[in-house]
């Protein structure tokens, strides 16, 4: 349900801003960043996605922050924190460091990519992709090419396209 509802929402927005009606989602909010691990797509995205919602954000690269000389992610994540962002988006090259810093901060953390386990970020896009010339993923047979192995991508996709009945 909570899948559905992210999709069904991106399709109202992308519709609204593609008619020109300009809705604010996150008015004067603001999204923390921290990337461990270099992106450029990712990281753009959402930083490009903030501003069209109205919001603003604040971005840490793993060369520029304490991290490099030492300190620890969670004492990093509590400096940004106490920016007061409405949500940090995260990724880093261990795995499961999201889930472990979900668990030490009272703010809303995104899984931007983490080591080889997830990037559910992904795999939303790439569902909703699909369904932009699909009208289901139900009986869909997906062929996914690469290092599966160790495709953090590649296993996004797989868990959410098998909830929604795709092979």
């Amino acid at each position: 349900d909570e899948i559905l509802e992210i999709i069904n929402l991106a399709v109202s927005i992308k519709a609204e801003l593609k008619s020109g009606q300009k809705k604010t989602y996150m008015d004067r909010q603001t999204l923390g960043m921290i990337f461990e691990k270099s992106s450029t797509r990712t990281r753009v995205s959402f930083e490009i996605a903030e501003r069209r919602l109205g919001g603003d954000s604040i971005s840490i690269a793993a060369q520029g922050s304490s991290t490099s000389k030492g300190e620890s992610l969670v004492d990093t994540l509590n400096t940004l924190a106490a920016m007061r962002p409405h949500a940090v988006v995260m990724r880093h090259a261990a795995s499961g460091a999201p889930q472990f810093v979900s668990r030490h901060l009272k703010l809303p953390i995104v899984n931007a990519g983490d080591g080889t386990h997830e990037h559910p970020t992904q795999a939303l896009l790439d569902a909703r992709t699909i369904l932009d010339h699909r009208p289901t993923l139900t009986g869909l047979r997906v062929a996914i090419i690469g290092d599966i192995a160790h495709s953090r991508v590649a296993r996004s996709n797989i868990h959410l396209l098998s909830k929604f009945g795709a092979d």
